[in-house]
């Protein structure tokens, strides 16, 4: 490989879903275009029709915004080597697919698809049409005969390409089938087109999967066949996930969520997202750090960085990342953002919705969990006793029974206006002290009877403020009216 500017690309279908190994695939080629300064690009593979989603180039589009990875060139970004989608790009494969066949490095094949032509003892085409005639393949192209063009594969020896992860790979040629480059219909096929691609937009570095590992020696020979610069070849071991007997298998649906879109609906940020799944196969050399800028990824990114060892998604860890984002955020941006998340609110809480958030927010892994963690600030849980035992502050229900009157005539003196976090302590604070309690009983006491449940977002004053005056007292004199009925 010469000394040239890094130019990299993300190829994706577009097939309206963002899988985490390809927004992996794609961080990657972004982080180290831009670790070198060079040159990343978007490139629409869309010569499968039969998967093309409409919208989905948009789609691509929004997810990479959204996880600020910015194409330097691509459709709708600009650049000199475009059209960046392959629909658009017919007339070059067909050019270039001639060329090859004038080198006598591919054919003209016109066996009728319908028939069986496989054979050989690795399977596939069994090369009837790659020693025909000149005038035999003159005839067909003179009668209008439809026709593929396919690779003229070396039949011994074997093709040999470096790989950064994997060093070098070889692969017997008689393994290599006669693949086809374009097909009847014009279309070219993935392993053409890619070539030509890369090539002309003058790709230095390809990142992709270990599934392309044995493709690649075609690719190497197409290179070869028109005499060529190789790039370097960086093959990414796939992320895996784990299955519910332990076992690992590649990640899927079954396993959670997989695609970035889904995990933001599930209420992780993408900063998180592409945080996270930068080390999914990567860590940065002499440092422990986990959470990590964009920038700050840019500049610890190298490729010896990389691993060749299958990466597993952890979604404990995503969460953990995730909420190491949640806690850094500012209490009103956080409390914009989780909003919508949160549902229809009554208007108690959509009044205290700044206050309840900045509770909410150091105690939760991903937005998606607000509900489940304020449901019982909306439906009063069902009652259960053994909540107001409690050891360490030496409360038992029979207690609790004792000082809820006292507790409620209290809390009933107390006035709208002064119905607020601070005021409703001072006053907890001096009913401990007229009493001789424990503070902690008696706050443990209030908090339950208020909220029904051992684990709240906030103390006992704090759950009193967000339920207001009337719910709070409601549910405390229900409270004792059950702990009465026991």
């Amino acid at each position: 490989m010469t000394d040239k500017k890094v130019r990299t690309r993300f190829a994706p279908s577009p097939t309206g879903y963002m899988h985490i190994g390809n927004l992996r695939t794609a961080l990657y080629a972004y982080l180290y275009a831009k670790a070198e300064k060079g040159t990343f690009i978007l490139r629409i593979e869309d010569t499968d029709r039969a998967r093309y989603v409409p919208d989905a180039v948009d789609f691509i589009k929004r997810t990479l915004d959204a996880a600020h990875i910015v194409p330097d060139e691509g459709p709708g970004f600009g650049g000199d080597y475009g059209p960046y989608v392959q629909s658009e790009r017919m007339a070059i494969y067909k050019e270039y697919a001639e060329k090859l066949v004038q080198l006598g490095k591919a054919y003209y094949c016109f066996c009728d698809p319908d028939e069986d032509h496989s054979t050989g003892k690795f399977g596939g085409y069994d090369r009837t049409c790659r020693d025909l005639p000149q005038e035999v393949i003159d005839e067909h192209l003179k009668n209008g005969d439809p026709y593929v063009i396919r690779q003229k594969m070396p039949l011994d020896g074997e093709t040999t390409y470096f790989d950064v992860l994997h060093g070098n790979i070889r692969i017997p040629n008689e393994e290599l089938e006669d693949q086809v480059l374009l097909k009847r219909d014009g279309m070219p096929t993935y392993n053409f087109a890619n070539v030509i691609d890369d090539h002309l937009m003058g790709v230095t570095h390809i990142i992709r999967g270990t599934e392309f590992i044995t493709s690649t020696p075609k690719h190497v020979l197409l290179y070869q066949s028109y005499g060529w610069e190789l790039p370097t070849f960086i093959h990414l071991a796939p992320v895996m996930g784990k299955d519910e007997n332990g076992a690992v298998s590649k990640l899927s649906k079954r396993h959670g969520a997989t695609s970035f879109d889904d995990l933001v609906k599930m209420g992780y940020l993408p900063e998180a997202i592409v945080n996270y799944v930068a080390l999914l196969g990567w860590s940065p050399k002499n440092s422990n750090q986990e959470i990590f800028t964009m920038d700050e990824l840019i500049a610890s990114f190298s490729l010896d960085g990389l691993s060749k060892s299958e990466a597993i998604f952890d979604y404990d860890k995503l969460g953990w990342v995730n909420g190491e984002y949640l806690k850094a955020m500012d209490d009103t941006a956080f409390a914009k953002l989780a909003k919508p998340f949160a549902g229809e609110l009554p208007d108690y809480l959509d009044a205290h919705w700044d206050t309840l958030a900045a509770l909410l927010k150091t105690r939760i892994s991903r937005l998606g969990e607000i509900p489940d963690e304020i449901h019982f600030l909306i439906d009063f849980p069902a009652f259960d006793a053994s909540l107001y035992v409690n050891k360490r502050n030496k409360v038992t229900p029979e207690k609790a029974k004792d000082l809820l009157p006292d507790v409620i005539a209290l809390l009933e003196s107390v006035s709208d206006e002064d119905w607020n976090n601070d005021s409703l302590y001072e006053k907890l604070e001096a009913l401990v002290e007229e009493k001789g309690l424990k503070k902690g009983l008696v706050m443990w006491v209030v908090r339950i009877a208020a909220a029904g449940q051992k684990i709240t977002p906030g103390g006992a004053t704090e759950i009193l403020t967000l339920l207001g005056k009337k719910n709070s007292l409601e549910r405390i004199k229900k409270s004792l009216a059950n702990l009465g009925n026991m």
